[in-house]
Formats: C-alpha cells, sequence, structure tokens
C-alpha cells in the first residue's frame, strides 16, 4: 500500500467540512439576519444540512488525520499547533451538529445568538487549523 495514502485521504477529506462549516456559519447568519422574510426558511434549512454533512465529513477527515500520524493527537511542531486547533474545533463542530440534529431541522426556528457565535468560533478553529496543516504540507 502506497504510504502516502492517508496524507492525500487526510488533504482530500478536510476541505469538506471547512467549507461546509463556513458556509453553514453564513447561511445561518444570513437567515437570523433576513428573519421574517421567505428566503429565510430555505437559508436555515442549508445551514442546517451544511452543518450536519460538514460535523458527518469531519469524522471522516479526523480518522484520516489519526491514521496519517499514527494515533498521534498532539506531535509537535506545526503538527502540534494543527492539533491545538483541529480538537476544539472538531469537538464544537460535532456539538453543534448535535444540538442542531436535536432540536430539529431549523427551517421553523432561527438560529441563536449564542449558536451563531458558536458556530463563528468553530469555522475560525478550523481555518486556524486548517493554516497549520498547510503549513506542514509546505514544509516537507
Amino acid at each position: 500500500m502506497d504510504p502516502t495514502i492517508w496524507a492525500k485521504a487526510h488533504g482530500a477529506t478536510t476541505h469538506f467540512p471547512i467549507a461546509l462549516t463556513l458556509g453553514s456559519a453564513c447561511l445561518d447568519a444570513a437567515a437570523w439576519l433576513l428573519a421574517g422574510r421567505p428566503v429565510a426558511h430555505s437559508l436555515r434549512a442549508s445551514g442546517y444540512w451544511t452543518i450536519l454533512i460538514g460535523a458527518a465529513g469531519s469524522v471522516v477527515a479526523v480518522a484520516s488525520g489519526l491514521l496519517m500520524t499514527r494515533g498521534s493527537v498532539l506531535g509537535h511542531g506545526a503538527l502540534r499547533l494543527h492539533h491545538l486547533f483541529v480538537w476544539p474545533a472538531f469537538g464544537l463542530l460535532i456539538a453543534l451538529a448535535a444540538w442542531r440534529r436535536l432540536t430539529g431541522d431549523g427551517a421553523t426556528r432561527p438560529a441563536s445568538a449564542p449558536y451563531l457565535v458558536a458556530v463563528g468560533v468553530a469555522a475560525g478553529l478550523m481555518l486556524i487549523a486548517g493554516y497549520w496543516g498547510g503549513e506542514m504540507m509546505l514544509s516537507r
């Protein structure tokens, strides 16, 4: 088996959760700003599905990352910086998706301000983790 397969799999699977989390944050924020307008319903429903799909994709990204690093959950150097941001982002993303799933599809109820802050923090953490992941790839 190609020894770089997990690095390739990790690189391929990380972009979906990052993009979907950012997308969900933007969709929910737009729905919140446009509350009361007909388009808000569609924006909330789209935010719901993108956070769920992003969380599911993050499980695959984390699994491939753990396989790539042979189970290292912290590491050193750029890997350590990557992990210091990725673990809180992953936990928060899973918690947010679970919250959305448990409270319904969100199409009938606007997202709360604390939820919007939390999804924004998750997206920010993922972007920083992605930056350090990219730095590791560039330094190879």
